[in-house]
This record gives structure tokens, sequence and C-alpha cells, in this order.
């Protein structure tokens, strides 16, 4: 294609476009560019035709390639500009109009260039950010590489701003300020939610170190200000030749913030920290200078400077500052300083003198002090707390990066001169610190010399403190007061060195000078006291003179505290006949006058504890240890920083708060008196004794211990320990040492009560754990000692009869005793004290004077005894509301458990019942802060008054609200009356405060078994009884529940005897308690007997039908009756069991001669009758087998249950008669048993046996046929024990069937493969037909979880296989079960084999 063929295609090309024929123009455009592809033009029509053809990012890439061939070109970045503006690619697009506005600059069209910047501007405006604004506005400042073309566009006509198109341009070349102005609000505007939402979120950060809000802060603020371009916009606008004044003092107000804030937040050592600082200086300096109306500027210029003295600082800027600053709260500040020191408020008024109301002043420096926390100009006036003005210096060096050296040193001396004088010397050792880092900068100071001197006095360095003091004369002449002062307390270091001379002399000097001073009376009176200590130190004759004058020192100021102590002590030691009571008038005032007076506090104290006035002993210590600054910070007492100068009050306080029951404060004290003599042993003792009442009990022995090294012979200190070991349950080493004090001491009141309440707590322990005779012994040994505390001279009966009663009603908990005739003699000694008791009070529960049975003695006439004593403790008189109310509760709780007991029902026993609940109430009264009272009273009233019983538990409640005891007794409450929502939420709530609390989870298991949840409820009780708590009704409620599970009909074949193991352990745990319960003895004799002890089920048994007739005996109850006949019904099988027939028929026959004919008595005596007879069988007699056997029939009546067992008894007791009628009537006795129970499949067996005997085949179909017939999951259901497949192969074996027998035994193995029955069946053919390779896998993959089944199985699986190889499993089987002669048997066959 030739260069005029292109010509004519470009502008056929452009005349398609300007006619909208985009095809066209894009068909031609794209020839040119296959022919030419480098052409420009083409490439432009191109990209508008694709453009047009919503071919965007085609368009897009043709405007690109043409820009590459040539970038200098506009048409190529207009073309690129309409496709962003279409596409509405903004950042695109403004980036494409700043190329174009650079193009039209290069070329010098400054109206295209105002053009395109305008455009660039407004897309900003609507669619950019601020920042992208302010790049875009910065276009028209003189920094801009547009700004040479822009600044040659004509000044705007405002007259006629649409006559160009230019015209904002125009004006912001002009006049640049409005811009700059725009600018700078939108940065600032910027850079503050920049540093707002960056702090925010770097708070909530996550990090390894944690970081306090102020380095967070300072982290963004160097962020954000250190690419800030404020500083420089803020020297435009001050550069600016149109910038008003009030303009100009807004932007360096901004610009000086800007800089101080970014200065604030540099570390020390950045390089920009110095230079950043002239800047902020420079600043604050022009506005001081101008005396501009800036406050942060001249509060800067204030606190930088750097005076050693406040009246350093220059009264005309503060003057100034007061000017223009009158509401401010540092303008307040000054005024009233200034007013104090009598300085004028201006420069042109005179001076005048200070304030009178000085009040006025002060209370006005003290307003602004909260406002003014950050100043150090304010904390300089008010020196209140120099430690905040150190820090303030601190700060402002890390801020600004200079060090106020004066500043910070006046502020050491101030907080040094406090430090000394503040309770000394509690803080010496850190002023110390403080007045040697200011001497080594300045060793003439005057302040820190005296300073480092009374440090030195207190810590008795009398000859270092006299040099210090020296050096101050040195440096000030005789006149100056400070010199004045140094001489005195260098004359008081040479009294204390014993330079009496030398001393006496330097005091009469100083009395010289001070008599010219001015305001020197109390100076005055301290060197005439310290001249008559003097004296007093040169002896005895010299005691008057001194006296002579303390009294002098007293008149010269009467509230000098020291003086009127040295009278006191002159009265007290030297007068002539001493005069106590003038001594301790004087010790009060001195006290009165200055709690640091410890000797004064320490006589007075000392009088008051021997006239026993321990509340005043108390203030007077109070105020010692206050004198000493021991309550001025609780948190350093408490870490152990402070050492007391008066130990004797942390002790006189101690023991008071120990004797009130605040036993952290007792402990605190103690610590605090052993930091000052660690070697004083009651010290010791006392603090061991604090940490055993408050729980601390390893502190305490630590404690006890060391007091005991210090003084092994204290009786006192073995005691205590003794008594921690007690409380925490280490119960024989408490008694050890009881009885290590006892032998030295053997009447001591205190030791025998302990010693006897540890054998109470004893018992508890081992009654709790199932040690029932231990526990039977520790409380006789209990009551032994208490009653040889009775023989004592102690008044304090009522603690031992506390312990009696007791140690009694703890022994009433079981119901025999194993050494009955050490409980008797014991019960027998503590009646013998019984005799004076009122009656009344017993409401004739118990008879006086009480007599014991003297046959056996049980727990309930112990507990008639412990009634009679709590009532006796009761009758000696009570002291104080605690001893009262427990009292009365420990009665009233016996009394109600021996109504329930032994007391009948009717009047009698509600009047005891009566009598109760009126000593409960008792108890209430006397502390009705007592949570357990109001328990007990719920418990009471929990069947008959459930409202009471309510009230009572909400009462216990609201006193303590995490008493386990409470929510459980509640929980019952709602149970008993069917609410189980709120039972089962109170019982939540009590399992949350204690999880391990037994009573509990029973609770919980009886509202599983009312809801129908069993299988739930025998996992509570599970829970229950493996707790650490023993509690016998959960023990019998559990065992009561596996039992019913395990002879459940459904679970009989699922069921092994080693699943009530759990059950046999928890009865024998509940009958150690309490042995005479029948229904537990009979329970635990049916779990025996399921287990194999047949023996110990008959020992149980028989107990328990002794325990039933004593009982009906007294009571003639008809249910104890029926259960005395039913133990007899149990241990006649037991008997039957054990071969021992005679008995058998004889308890078989106690039990008829109790039963009727009907009812529930109609079923029992079937079962005698029934036993009889199988017993009579196995004796021989089988007349009297059948006999007893046709009387069960009669007596079962239609029951087809009981009459089909009869029937099939009776039917094989006259098939033993070997005579044909017997056989015959046998045979019909089971046809017609068949014929009324047709599912009867015991009788179908036996008669199906019975035809395999007599070889009778219609027989025998006809009793197998109709069971072949049924399905297997009946024939199953209906014969549990599987004999029908045993009379099976018996059949076969008998007709000499060997195969059909052993494919019997294989369907049946088969069908229940984990039934070891099955397995054992089929191997025993197996090896009958010699076949032991086979039988041995068939008898060895059984499971041995059941040790029955391992005992019957262990046999075969040696017999089945080598005989060299399992000798030892028969042995383990001959050890499983000694008792089976088979074992022995099949060991014996498989040893002669080999």
């Amino acid at each position: 294609m030739s260069s005029t063929l292109v010509k004519d295609k470009l502008k056929a090309a452009k005349i398609a476009l300007n006619k909208k024929e985009f095809q066209s123009a894009h068909d031609t455009s794209l020839q040119i560019l296959e022919y030419e592809p480098e052409n420009y033009h083409a490439k432009i029509f191109y990209g508008l035709s694709l453009l047009e053809l919503g071919q965007v990012d085609q368009s897009e890439q043709a405007f690109r390639l043409a820009i590459g061939l040539n970038p200098k070109q506009l048409l190529g970045w207009q073309g690129l500009s309409k496709v962003y503006e279409r596409s509405q690619k903004w950042d695109e697009y403004a980036n494409t109009l700043l190329e174009i506005a650079t193009l039209f600059g290069n070329a010098d069209d400054a109206t295209k260039c105002a053009e395109t910047v305008q455009k660039l501007i407004d897309l900003r405006r609507d669619q950019g950010s601020r920042r992208q604004l302010c790049d875009a506005m910065l276009l028209y400042l003189p920094d801009s590489p547009l700004y040479p073309t822009l600044s040659t566009l004509p000044a705007p006509d405002f007259t006629n701003p649409v006559s160009t198109t230019t015209s904002y341009s125009q004006a912001a070349i002009h006049d640049s300020l409005p811009i700059l102005e725009e600018v700078v609000s939108l940065i600032e505007t910027d850079e503050n939610e920049t540093l707002e939402r960056e702090i925010a979120r770097r708070r909530t950060r996550l990090t390894t170190e944690p970081r306090s809000p102020q380095e967070v802060k300072n982290e963004v603020v160097r962020e954000v200000y250190g690419d800030s371009m404020l500083p420089l916009l803020y020297d435009e606008v001050l550069n600016h030749p149109n910038t008003s004044d009030e303009l100009r003092r807004w932007t360096e107000s901004k610009l000086l913030r800007h800089k101080r804030d970014h200065l604030f937040s540099l570390p020390l050592n950045d390089p920009k920290k110095r230079q950043l600082a002239i800047d902020v200086e420079k600043l604050v300096g022009g506005v001081v200078l101008l005396r501009l109306p800036d406050e942060l500027a001249w509060s800067i210029f204030i606190d930088a400077q750097d005076c050693e003295t406040i009246e350093g600082y220059d009264f005309d800027i503060l003057r100034q500052y007061l000017k223009l600053f009158p509401n401010e709260a540092l303008a307040r500040l000054i005024q009233a300083y200034l007013a104090y020191l009598g300085v004028p408020l201006s420069s042109e008024e005179t001076a005048t003198p200070p304030s009178s109301s000085l009040d006025d002043v002060f209370r006005a420096i003290s307003d602004t002090t909260t406002a003014l926390q950050s100043s150090i100009f304010a904390r300089r006036v008010t020196i209140t707390v120099s430690e905040a003005g150190l820090e303030l210096v601190n700060k402002h060096q890390e801020d600004s990066g200079s060090d106020l050296v004066l500043v910070r040193k006046a502020f050491n001396i101030a907080l040094a001169t406090s430090l000394v004088h503040l309770y000394p010397p509690k803080h010496h050792t850190r002023a110390l610190r403080v007045l040697e880092e200011v001497l080594s900068e300045d060793p003439r100071n005057v302040e820190c010399l005296m300073g480092r001197g009374y440090v030195l006095q207190r810590s008795g360095k009398w000859l270092q403190a006299a040099s210090c003091f020296s050096r101050v004369i040195d440096i000030h002449p005789d006149e100056a007061r400070d010199s004045i002062r140094a001489q005195e307390e260098h004359a008081w270091c040479q009294v204390q060195l014993y330079h009496l001379d030398e001393a006496t002399t330097e005091l009469k000097i100083v009395i010289g000078l001070l008599e010219s001073e001015e305001d020197s009376e109390e100076d005055q009176s301290r060197s005439w006291w310290r001249l008559g200590r003097a004296y007093w130190e040169m002896g005895p004759e010299h005691r008057e003179e001194a006296y002579k004058y303390f009294i002098t020192s007293l008149k010269h100021y009467s509230s000098f505290a020291p003086a009127f102590t040295s009278l006191g002590i002159y009265y007290s030691e030297a007068a002539n006949p001493p005069d106590p009571i003038r001594a301790s008038k004087c010790f009060q005032k001195a006290f009165e006058l200055d709690a640091r007076e410890g000797d004064a506090a320490r006589r007075l104290a000392e009088g008051f504890a021997e006239e026993r006035e321990w509340d005043i002993v108390d203030v007077v210590a109070n105020r010692a240890i206050e004198g000493e600054g021991g309550f001025e910070d609780s948190q350093e007492v408490i870490a152990g920083r402070y050492l007391p100068v008066n130990a004797w009050a942390w002790k006189a306080s101690g023991v008071v708060h120990l004797t009130r029951g605040n036993f952290p404060s007792a402990i605190q004290a103690f610590q605090v008196a052993l930091r000052a003599d660690t070697e004083d042993q009651s010290s010791w003792v006392r603090l061991g004794e604090s940490y055993s009442r408050a729980g601390r009990h390893v502190a305490a022995f630590k404690a006890l211990y060391r007091a005991q090294e210090l003084r092994p012979e204290d009786w006192a200190c073995t005691y205590l320990i003794g008594d921690v070991h007690r409380q925490t349950g280490r119960f024989q080493d408490a008694i050890g040492s009881f009885r290590s004090v006892l032998q030295g001491r053997p009447n001591e009141p205190g030791v025998l009560t302990s010693l006897a309440r540890t054998y109470v707590d004893l018992g508890l322990s081992e009654l709790s754990t199932g040690f029932v005779s231990r526990a039977q012994d520790s409380f006789v040994t209990a009551l032994q000692v208490s009653f040889q505390f009775l023989d004592t001279s102690s008044p304090f009966h009522s603690f031992a009869w506390k312990v009696i009663a007791d140690a009694i009603y703890y022994l009433s908990r079981v119901s025999s005793f194993t050494d009955e005739a050490a409980v008797r003699a014991i019960l027998l000694q503590a009646c013998s004290h019984l005799t004076s008791i009122s009656e009344e009070r017993l409401a004739g529960s118990v008879t006086m004077p009480i007599t014991l049975p003297d046959d056996r003695l049980t727990g309930t006439d112990a507990l008639k005894v412990a009634v009679a004593a709590y009532s006796h403790r009761i009758s000696l008189g009570l002291l104080g509301p605690a001893t009262t109310g427990s009292a009365w509760f420990d009665f009233g709780l016996a009394l109600f458990n021996l109504a329930g007991k032994v007391v009948p029902e009717g009047e009698k026993r509600d009047n005891v019942l009566k009598q109760s609940l009126a000593s409960i109430k008792e108890a209430i009264r006397a502390q009705p802060g007592e949570d357990n009272y109001w328990r007990a009273l719920g418990d009471m009233n929990l069947v008959s008054k459930p409202k009471e019983a309510q009230h009572a538990y909400i009462r216990a409640l609201e006193i303590n609200s995490k008493n386990v005891e409470v929510w459980t007794s509640l929980g019952f409450l709602c149970f008993y009356h069917d609410d189980l929502e709120l039972a089962s939420e109170a019982f939540l709530k009590a399992q949350t405060l204690d999880p391990d609390h037994t009573v509990t989870w029973v609770g919980q298991a009886l509202i599983a078994t009312r809801n129908g949840q069993h299988a739930n409820s025998r996992m509570l009780f599970e829970h229950a009884v493996n707790l650490s708590a023993d509690v016998p009704e959960a023990d019998i409620e559990f065992s009561r529940r596996e039992f019913d599970h395990y002879v459940n009909t459904a679970n009989m074949q699922r069921s092994s005897p080693n699943d009530l193991f759990p059950a046999f352990f928890a009865l024998d745990r509940y009958l150690k308690q309490r042995p005479d319960d029948a229904s537990a003895l009979h329970l635990f004799a049916l779990v025996c007997e399921r287990i194999g002890h047949v023996e110990l089920a008959i020992e149980r048994t028989e107990h328990a039908i002794n325990v039933l007739e004593a009982a009906y005996e007294e009571t003639e109850d008809p249910l104890i009756e029926r259960q005395f006949t039913i133990a007899n019904t149990t241990v006649a099988r037991l008997r039957f069991a054990v071969r021992d027939y005679e008995g058998a028929i004889g308890s078989f026959q106690s039990a008829l001669g109790l039963l009727a004919d009907e009812g529930q008595d109609r079923v029992l005596k079937t079962q005698c009758l029934f036993g009889s007879g199988l017993a009579s069988f196995k004796l021989g007699a089988l007349d009297a087998a059948i006999e007893n056997f046709e009387a069960a029939l009669v007596v079962a009546g239609n029951d087809l249950y009981m009459r089909g067992h009869v029937t099939v008894l009776l039917a094989q007791t006259l098939w033993t008669t070997y005579t044909e009628e017997g056989r015959e009537a046998a045979k019909s006795q089971l046809l017609d048993c068949i014929t009324q129970d047709p599912e009867n499949l015991t009788a179908i067996n036996a008669l199906a046996g019975m035809g395999i005997l007599t070889d009778d085949d219609s027989l025998i179909d006809a009793a197998l046929s109709e069971l072949i017939s049924l399905p297997l999951d009946l024939r199953h259901r209906r014969d549990p024990q599987r004999d029908f497949s045993y009379i099976l192969m018996q059949h076969h074996l008998g007709q000499g069937n060997l195969t059909a027998a052993l494919s019997q035994a294989q369907m049946a193995m088969h069908a229940e493969p984990a039934r070891e029955a099955s397995r054992r069946t089929l191997a025993t053919l197996l090896l009958q037909c010699g076949l032991p390779a086979v039988a041995r896998p068939v008898i060895s993959q059984g499971r041995d979880s059941d040790i029955g089944e391992l005992r019957k199985s262990i046999g075969l699986r040696a017999v089945a296989t080598a005989l060299s190889e399992d000798e030892p499993s028969l042995a383990k089987r001959a050890h499983v079960a000694p008792w089976d002669q088979s074992n022995w048997k099949i060991l014996a066959y498989m040893r002669n084999r080999r």
C-alpha cells in the first residue's frame, strides 16, 4: 500500500469517525495498521473506534501503543483520558490528566494547562481523598513544575469571572494564600483522623512487650509527623505577603504545637530532637518577646526556666502571664504566690507586706494543684509532692531534650528534707541517697548537710553527725539561724558521746544566741531540755539540777513534749518519794503533744496493762504506731520494708487483734515486731497462733517450731503445735503433743479439753472411714480425759460437758459396741454426774435417773445419755451468745434424733418434738446470724411444716449463700413435696459449690428415679458411694438398686455375679456403722448368696432374724413380723444350698407357722411348702416330700407359674419312687400341667426326659415337637437355661446318633456364640469324640470377664490342649476354686496321663 493510499485511508477513517460510523473507522484503521503497524494516527483512530464500539480494554491498549510511539503527542493521552473517564477508573484518569497538563506546560500553553489542572482538581474533589486533592492543589504553588507556565496567566477579572475558562486558576496563581489555607486545613484533618485511628487500633494490638498508651501515641505521632508537610506549609503561610496578623498568630500557634508534639514523640537519642527543640525554643521565645497571648508558649517558657530557688524566676514574666491570662489556673497560683511574698502584681506598684490572710492564700494555692499536675513551676510553689516534681523534670528532659539541673537540685533538696523529718527514721535510707547525690554536686549545701547530720543522729553515729554540723558552722557566720541550730545539734552529739562538759558549754552559748532571735521559743525550750539531759547523764547528784532545766524548758515553750517525758521519768525514778501519779500525768501530756514520744507511750501502756485496761493499751499502742508512721503506707508494711521503732506497740496491737479475731492484722503486727527483734520468742508464739487461727497451718508450724527452738521448755508453744496438728487432721501428732504437755502439767485444764476434743475428732475421722471399733475407743478415751478435767479445780466445766456430750452422741451413731464393757463403764460414770437435770426440759424423752439395760447396750441407750448430758450443760449456766446458741442447738438436735428413734407416735412424741424445736429457736435467738441453726430448724420442719422449713432455709442462705448443706436440704424439701424442677436446681447449686458433697448426688439420683431414669439414677448413686465422704444412706440405696438391676428378668442373661461386688462392699461398709439394720442384713445376705458366699449369707440372715425378733417383742409391729417371716424363708433356702436340709425344713416350718393362706402370704406359703418338700426329698423322706408338694399345689391355686414349678418337682419325686404307679402318676401330673400351661418349658423338658429314660418315642415326640416348631427367639425367651438343647442332645446320644448330637451343639453355639455354656457343651462332645484339637479353639475363644464362667471353662481348656503344655492352667483352676473336687480330679488325671 502506497503512502498516498495510506493518507486516503486515514482521511476516510477520520470522516467515518466524524459521521459516527465507528465500525467503518475501525475496519479502515485496521487495514492501515496491517500495512503500517507503526502509524501513530491509525492507532489513534483505531483506539477511538474501539472505545465507541464498547471494547474498552482493547481501546486502552491501542492508545498505550500510540503513546509508546510518541509520548509527547497529546492525541494519545487525550484518547486514553476518555477511556478512563468512560470506564470510571478515576486514579488512572487523574494520572492521565496530570500528564496532559505537563505536556501543555512544556508547550507553554497556559490556558490549556490551567483548564486541565482545574479538571484534575474537580475530579479529586468528587472522587479522591483529601491527600490526593492536596496534591492537585499544590500544582498552583511556586514549587510546582507547572508554575512557570501557569504564572503567565493574566490577572483575574473579578468583575467578569465568566469571561475566561481559567478564572479559578488565575485567582490561585495571583493569590495562593486561599490555596495554602485550604491545603493546610485538609492535611490537618487528615493527620488528626490518622492519629486517632492508628492510636485506637494499636492500643488493642497484641504485642510481646506491653506498651503504655503514651508509648503507642508517641510511635504514631513519629510516623505521621515525620513525613508531614504541615511545617513547610505553615512557613509558606507565615511568609506570604497577604497573610494577616491574626492568621499569622494562629499559624504560629499551630506550628508551635505541631513541632512540640513531634519533639515530645522522639526518643532522647534521636538526632532530629535537638533541632526541633531549638525550633520550639525560638517559637516560644518569639511569643514571649512580643507578649503574644499564647498560653502554651508562656507555660513552656516558665517551666523551662532553670532556677535554683523559686525566687529566681523573673517576676516580670510572671506578672505578664497574669496580665495576659487572668482566668487560667496558673495565673491564680501566681497571684496567690506573689501575694504571699508581698510582691506587687505590676511593675508600677510598690512593694507591699505579705498578705495577712494566709489561709486564703494557701487555699487559693491548694485549689490550683489539681489543675496544674503537669506544671513544674506549680510543683515548686506548692512543694506538695517533690517526687512528682522530679517526675515532671524527667519528663521535660525526655520531651524537650534539655535537663533542668538547678530545678532538679531544688526538688531533690526539698524531697530529702521532707524524708528526713517524715516519721524518722522510717525514710532515712531513701533520704540519705538523695542527700549524697546533692552533696556530690554541691558539698557546701547547708540544708543537705543538716539533713545528713539528722540521719546520722537517728542511726546513732554521733561522731559523724557532729562532723556534719561542724561543716555547717564553718560555712555560715555565727549569727545565722542555721549556724545556731548546727551548734545546738553539735552540742547534742557531744551529750550522746558523753562529752558532757563541752556539751553544756556549747548549749549555754546556743541559749545565749537564741535569746536575741525572734520566734525562737521552741528552739530555746529544746536547748534547755537538752541541757537538762546533759546534767541528767552526769549522774544522780545532778538530777535536781536537770529537773530545774526541764521546768525552764517548759516555761519557754509549754508544748514541748520531750520535757514532759523527762519530767515523768524524774517523778517515777529520781523523786523522793516517787510520785507515780505525777509521772503518769507527765507521760500522758507528752504523748498527747507528740505521738512520737515512744518512751512515754511505753510507760503509759505498761501502767494501763497493770490495771488491765486493755482498750486503753490498744489506743496507746495504735497511736504510738501512728506516730512512727506505721500506718502511713500499709503496702510498705506488708512488703517488709518497714522497720519499727516501737516494737512493743506492734506486739500489743497484735495481741488485741488476735483476741478480736482479726487474724490478718494480728499476723502483720507480729511480723513487724519481729523485724525489730528476731529472737523474741513470745512474738513467734503469738505469730504462730495467729497463723493457726487464720487457717495458714504451714506458716503456723514454721513460726511455732522457731519459737520452740528459742525456748524448748515453753509448754504453751508445744500446746499450740498440737492444736495446729489437730486442725490439720494429724490427730495422733496432736495427741502426742498434748500428752507431752500433760507430763509436766497433768491438770492443765486447757490442755485436757483440747486432748479430749482431739480424741473426738479422731473418732469422727475413723468413723467416716469405716473403722468403727477404733472410733469407739477414741470416743471412750475422750470421755475419760474429760472426766479427768472435771476432777480439776477449773470452773469451766461447761466446756468439758460439751466434749462429753459430743463424744456420747457420736457413740450413739452405732447400734452396737465392740467393747461393750468399756462403753458401759464410761456411760455409767457419765450418768453418775447427771443427777440434777430438769426433767421438764427433757419433755419425758429420758427418765431420770438414767438406768442402762443389763443385757445388751445399744446406740439408743447412748443417745439418751447424750441428751441428758447436753441438758446438764445448759443447767451449768452459759456465758455469751456463742456458748448459749451452741448448747441449745446441740440439745435440740440430739432430742430430735431421740424422738425419731425411741419415742412412740402420739402426744409424748409431739411434746418431745416441740421441745426440740423450742431449743433450736432458743439457739437462733442467741445467735441469729448462725446459718447452721436455721438449717436445723428447716430440717426439723421439712415434713410437717414445709413453709416454715422454706423460710428457715432462705434465711440461712441470706446469711451464707455458699453453705452447701443448706442448698442440699432445700433440694430435699422441694423433692419431698414433688417440686422436682426446683429440687434439681437446688442440688445443682450445691454441686457447683462442692462437687464432692455426697448427699447432693444422692438427691440427684432420687430425682432421676422419680423421673423414671433408672440407668442415670444407678450411675449417680455409684458416683455418690465412690466419693470420700461416708454417707450410709447412699450405700444402702446404691446396693438396693444394684441388686434390683441384677435380678431384673430382662438383665438375667447379661448379668454376672461380678456385677454385685460393688453392692457387696457398699453394704459391708454400711453394716459396720449400722450392724443391726435388719433390712440391710437381709439385702447383704441376698447379695452374698448370688456371689457364692452362702455361709456369710446365713450368718447375716440369722443376725437379721434375731434383730427382728427383738424388735417384734418390743413393738409387735405386723410389718416386722412379715420381715421376720421372709428372713426365715431366705435362711431356709440358704441352708438348703449348703445341704443343711433339716435346718432348712425347720426354718420353712417357722415361716409356715406365721403365714395365712390368702393374699401375699399365699405366695410365701407355697414357696415354704415347696422348699420343705424339696428338703424332705433330699433327706429321702419321699412321702413327706410328696405331701408338701401336694399341699403346695393346693395353696398355689390358679397361679400357673407356681403350680408349674411345684408340679415338676412333684413329678420328679414320684418318678424317684421307681414304681410303675409312681412313674405313671408323674407323667400324668406333667401332662395335666402342660395342658393347663402349654408354655411351661420346664414341664415339657421333664416330660421329654422321662420319655428318653423309658425309650418312649411317642412321649418324646409329643414333648419336643411343639418346641422344635417354635421360633428361636421365642424358644430362648421361654427357656432361659437352654434345657431344651440339652434334652435334645441327650436324646440323640441315647439313640447313639453322635453326629446329630454334635450338630445340635453346633447349632446352639452358632445361635449364641457369646454363651460360654454352649461352647463348653460342644467342647465336651468333641473331647468325648476324641477330637481335642478341634475342641481347643472352641473353648479358647470364650471371654474371661466372668470369674464363674472362667472357673467352669478352664478345666476343659486344659484337657483340650496338649497334656505337657497346660498343667499350669489346671493348677490355676484349682487355685480359683479350691473347694471344687472336679478341679483336683482333672489335675490328677492329667498328671497320671503324663
